[in-house]
């Protein structure tokens, strides 16, 4: 046997060999699935003050950067400071901060006890609103017997799974709530566990602001040495485009769900509705998820609304319909511009899928992610087409048979 032969022989042995071990693997890895979660949440429960850090640092790098730019400048020409730029990191993160602890303690201040004397506000006015309710609509129907009997069957069934959840969820939640707070041991441990690992992140948080362009150079540094000058530059390329992905859509959709949370609070104020708070937060925040947010949010507070009067129910509706044109035509355009180049197909493709994968979160970040999918294809299936010298243009193939 010839020395190529063995070679070709023994090159086989080891693709079978590593065929059969990656199958073992595989099967390990499917039998061993809830282990390897339980792991992986295991080390992501001891990451979370980094986890806490880094999302705070990622969240707060637009405002330090607006702030390091106007200071740095000042510093360092105006005042003829040597150590300028220092000192400009040090002020900016500072301020930044400041910022941050300032926003979160209103709103823990001002937002947490109204919402949370509104839901027990809501749970006991709910069977009073709920014959309330039935009366008004009753009368509606009451020249229209056959309607009149089947919105009672269904209003009946509605109003006892609504009581069952009050029952059964809402108020044995709110019950857990007391029982922790009021059981010292216990609640103080889990209170001080939270702490703990926010200001462990906060000073992540710290870290990474003023030492940013330092990761970003070692991360460069290590591309470099893996792969060759033009992949590596390529990388780069595109993970900028995934930061600018990214923080446009999320930083950009916070802001837009605040401004808008703020409307709503103002005008419901104005027009004097019951649990102006509730539902000013409840539309702020479902505000971030795009195309279904409004209608999320909408929802549960029309069905608050309904259970005190039905006519603010109802001008509730418009003014929300006014709010999210405003929103979707105006200031969304405005904050978001086109962060992301989807069509509103993939938008809502993507909200689905990565919702029904992840919940709410996925319903946050799908949009961003497969805009970014969508980027990474659509620029692979170009190169391939300029290899065969064929048009890149869409338009192009939209008269071949």
């Amino acid at each position: 046997m010839h020395n190529d032969e063995k070679m070709n022989y023994f090159w086989k042995g080891v693709t079978l060999f590593g065929a059969i071990s990656a199958s073992i693997l595989f099967f390990f890895f499917l039998f061993k699935l809830q282990n390897i979660f339980y792991g992986i949440k295991i080390i992501l429960n001891i990451l979370s003050p980094i986890s806490y850090g880094l999302i705070l640092a990622y969240l707060l790098t637009p405002i330090y950067n607006k702030i390091e730019k106007r200071i740095e400048p000042f510093l360092i020409q105006k005042m003829s400071i040597k150590k300028g730029k220092p000192l400009a990191k040090a002020l900016s993160t500072f301020i930044t901060l400041f910022f941050m602890i300032t926003v979160l303690t209103g709103f823990f201040w001002m937002v947490v006890p109204q919402l949370y004397k509104s839901i027990l506000g809501i749970v006991d006015l709910v069977p009073e609103s709920i014959d309330k309710v039935y009366s008004w609509l009753d009368t509606i129907f009451e020249n229209n017997p056959q309607a009149r009997k089947v919105f009672s069957d269904y209003y009946n069934q509605a109003s006892q799974n609504l009581q069952q959840w009050f029952d059964t969820s809402l108020i044995p939640t709110i019950q857990t709530i007391q029982t922790l707070v009021s059981n010292v041991s216990t609640g103080v441990y889990r209170v001080f566990s939270f702490l703990k690992n926010f200001l462990i992140g906060i000073i992540v948080a710290v870290y990474v602001l003023n030492c940013k362009t330092t990761f970003a150079s070692q991360a460069k540094k290590i591309i470099y040495s893996i792969f060759n000058k033009k992949l590596g530059s390529a990388i780069i390329h595109e993970i900028r485009f995934v930061h600018q992905v990214f923080g446009g859509f999320i930083i950009g959709k916070l802001i837009d769900s605040l401004i808008i949370g703020i409307l709503c609070y103002i005008c419901l104020t104005l027009m004097k509705m019951p649990y102006t708070m509730l539902i000013s937060v409840i539309i702020g925040i479902t505000n971030i998820i795009p195309f279904f947010g409004p209608f999320i949010g909408a929802v549960p507070s029309f069905i608050l609304l309904l259970l005190v009067s039905p006519m603010q129910s109802l001008y509730f509706i418009i003014f929300i319909f006014v709010l999210q044109q405003f929103d979707g035509n105006i200031l969304g355009p405005k904050i978001l511009g086109d962060s992301t180049g989807l069509s509103s197909f993939w938008v809502l493709f993507s909200i689905l899928f990565f919702g029904g994968l992840m919940g709410f979160f996925g319903m946050i970040i799908g949009v961003p992610f497969f805009a970014v999918a969508y980027h990474l294809i659509s620029q692979a299936v170009n190169k391939a087409l300029q290899k065969k010298e064929l048009s890149t243009n869409t338009d192009d193939y939209k008269n071949i048979p």
